[in-house]
């Protein structure tokens, strides 16, 4: 990494130069943002995983730049018009568009009327028309370029204004400050295409609709964008013609003679062909590529909340997906999750085998110490709970409905496939709806995140991009938790820092082969492991029921002699320290300040002892819809009624009040404040009451609101 750039990323991202340049050698050592977030808060200065995400993208973007660059600089050089003025003004360079100006004149370039009118012989002409000398006649001077290909001092003049024009739209400063225009000024005009009326009522809120370009929303841009894509709207971008003109002609004309008046004329010939279409073009592209990164931060912070939905932890569990004709899939999970019995009951029409239904249940809670029951939320979810909550257990029960999203993609999935080789797919869902209580973030990250059910205009957005920022979301929620490393499934265990797949999968085989891991030292025996991986994963890796107490915590094995001198201080055992309150409290962490290890490594280490292992999910809470509600025809204006977070957008929050149509808290009806943020005021998953503000049922929109409720 070239030292020019670190002072600029350094103020991209509110850091020090000295954090940049350390966490750039750590990204070079091959360090994952997990491991140095949590184990080299000394090196970086306790930057956490955002900051670390911004660098990690910020310095790849420099050193694109740069490779361009050399690629650019090849290009003019080979051209033989490199000149050293023009090779410190692209070195200076630190943005991408700048460098694509300066670049444009050298371009390769395709037949254009400007490139016709060079073959012809006018360029000469051209120049001296755009020196703009105040004695120059331009009728006169194009009398001298006539030929076969030029009859006539008109096509003379025309041929030289046109390569006026593309000088002009190459010219970087002008293209600069009509950029600079844009941002400012700009304004986004959308209408409803001819004939379209109709057919795109869904999009009747832009049927005219203007505003300025840089407060749109991106929501509201997305949503215009794929109206546009589908046929129905006309989208236009545009500044006040006359102030990008005049803007131009005050870095180009030089004065009011008669070559200025041709200049003028090939500026606004130029902007209206050539620079404006190309701008738009940039700023459609600018747009949405802000868009998208507004979009994909909503579905990575609610796809991260998901993720850390709070488990039910390890119970016996009857796990139901529900259906009417099919009948209702039925599967007994065992405290691993483990199928262990599975079965069909039809309690609703056409067979209507209610108290059958109710028998086998009961049987079911009794044979196999059932002690929760979930069902997923889809077709019959609530008619299937409603049976349920109607049978007398022996012991008190937890119903759960649970969100199926997704449920069906893993269980048609080649992951399904060579979990339950011999389970048909209805089965493969019911498993993993009961498995998602027992533990969300293990069985989600089994499906596409985008299969979830929890993002925003996700298919409108850049695809490689959704799913970069996805994965780095999984990875970060599985590593603060961490994983069972006896008990995990090949599939969380790729998500650990530093494992890939092939290890993964060493990992699960030598386990299966050798039996449970007894120590994180004996990772090192699988092979692949070597010592640098081992180094990214160790702290990630729990080991329950081990040998040596720490490997059940997030204390990193490069830390064990610390704690064990600790011990040794205090004259006790490490056990000793985890165990007891008033033996931790005598331990100075000063005392153990060194070059290496600080005060946020101790703290860290002092925290896992306190708790290890500590799980940063929160407990899960029971929920229950109204009785009553099965459809929006039942709903009112003016209804109180309880409600889950379902997902959460940049203009408000989507809450199931368990009508099978979520409703809207828009996010003026959020609060009684100011919202800025929706996820300010609320968290996926959350237990709400809302009020039903407005229920429109051609188009099944249901308004809630959570003011004064």
């Amino acid at each position: 990494m070239l030292s020019k750039y670190i002072a600029a990323i350094a103020l991209q991202t509110s850091t020090k130069p000295k954090q940049v340049e350390q966490v750039e050698q750590l990204f070079e050592q091959g360090a994952t943002i997990p491991f140095i977030a949590r184990y080299r808060k000394e090196v970086t200065g306790n930057l956490d995983e955002v900051v670390l995400e911004q660098l990690k993208d910020k310095l790849q973007y420099f050193n694109d730049l740069e490779k361009r660059k050399e690629t650019v600089l090849k290009t003019i050089e080979d051209l033989g018009k490199l000149t050293p003025e023009l090779r410190k003004q692209i070195d200076d360079t630190m943005e991408q568009h700048i460098l694509e100006d300066i670049y444009l004149p050298y371009k390769p370039k395709r037949k254009t009327r400007a490139t016709i009118a060079i073959e012809k012989g006018l360029e000469p002409l051209a120049q001296l028309l755009y020196e703009q000398h105040e004695a120059c006649m331009p009728t006169v001077e194009a009398a001298n370029f006539l030929n076969e290909q030029v009859p006539d001092i008109q096509e003379a003049l025309k041929g030289a204004k046109d390569i006026i024009a593309e000088w002009v739209n190459e010219h970087a400063v002008v293209r600069d400050t009509v950029r600079t225009i844009f941002s400012k000024e700009a304004i986004i005009t959308c209408k409803v295409m001819k004939g379209k009326e109709v057919e795109g009522i869904k999009y009747k809120d832009y049927y005219d609709c203007k505003e300025v370009l840089s407060k749109c929303p991106s929501h509201r841009m997305l949503a215009m964008r794929r109206g546009e894509k589908e046929g129905f709207l006309s989208l236009d971008i545009s500044v006040e013609e006359a102030d990008a003109l005049e803007a131009m002609d005050d870095i180009l004309l030089q004065n009011d003679s008669e070559s200025a008046i041709i200049v003028q004329e090939a500026i606004t010939d130029c902007y209206k062909r050539l620079l404006k279409p190309s701008i738009e073009v940039e700023f459609r592209l600018s747009t949405k590529n802000k868009a998208d990164e507004e979009a994909i931060q909503v579905f990575a912070t609610n796809t991260r909340q998901l993720l850390l939905s709070p488990p039910l932890g390890q119970r016996n569990l009857l796990s139901i997906d529900p259906g009417f004709r099919t009948g209702c899939k039925v599967v007994v999970l065992d405290k691993q999750g483990t199928l262990v019995h599975n079965t069909t009951i039809y309690p609703h029409p056409p067979q209507h085998q209610e108290h059958e239904a109710i028998e086998t249940i009961k049987h079911l809670v009794a044979t196999y110490q059932i002690e929760a029951i979930c069902i997923g939320n889809g077709t019959a979810g609530k008619e299937t709970e409603q049976v349920l909550r109607k049978i007398s257990f022996d012991k008190p029960l937890d119903i759960f409905l649970i969100s199926e999203a997704g449920a069906s993609i893993y269980s048609a999935s080649e992951v399904a496939r060579e979990e339950f080789p011999n389970q048909d797919v209805t089965v493969r869902g019911a498993i993993s709806i009961g498995r998602r209580l027992m533990d969300p973030l293990s069985e989600l990250v089994k499906i596409d995140p985008k299969s979830i059910g929890v993002g925003q205009y996700q298919h409108d957005v850049n695809q490689h991009r959704l799913k970069e920022s996805l994965d780095q979301v999984v990875v970060s929620c599985v590593n603060a938790v961490g994983v069972e490393v006896n008990t995990a499934s090949k599939h969380i265990l790729t998500y650990i820092s530093g494992l890939s797949s092939t290890l993964a999968r060493n990992i699960v085989q030598y386990r299966s082969e050798n039996g449970p891991f007894r120590n994180r030292q004996e990772l090192m025996k699988v092979p692949l492991m070597g010592s640098k991986t081992f180094q990214q994963a160790a702290g990630f890796l729990r080991i329950a029921k081990g040998n040596h107490s720490l490997d059940n915590s997030a204390v990193h094995p490069e830390r064990y002699a610390l704690v064990e001198k600790m011990a040794k201080d205090l004259n006790c055992t490490i056990d000793d320290l985890m165990q007891q309150e008033s033996i931790r409290k005598k331990i100075d962490l000063r005392k153990y300040v060194s070059e290496e290890v600080g005060m946020f490594t101790l703290q860290d280490i002092l925290q896992e002892l306190e708790k290890p292992g500590r799980d940063p999910r929160s407990v899960l809470q029971q929920f229950q819809y109204a009785d009553g509600l099965s459809s929006i025809e039942d709903l009112y204006v003016g209804m109180v009624l309880p409600g889950i977070i379902t997902n959460i957008t940049n203009f408000g929050a989507f809450v199931d009040i368990g009508v099978k149509q979520d409703g809207l808290v828009h996010v003026s009806h959020l609060a009684n404040k100011f919202v800025k943020d929706p996820n300010d005021v609320v968290k996926l998953n959350q237990h709400v009451t809302v009020k039903v503000t407005d229920v429109d049922i051609p188009r099944k929109r249901i308004q809630l609101s959570m003011k004064e409720v």
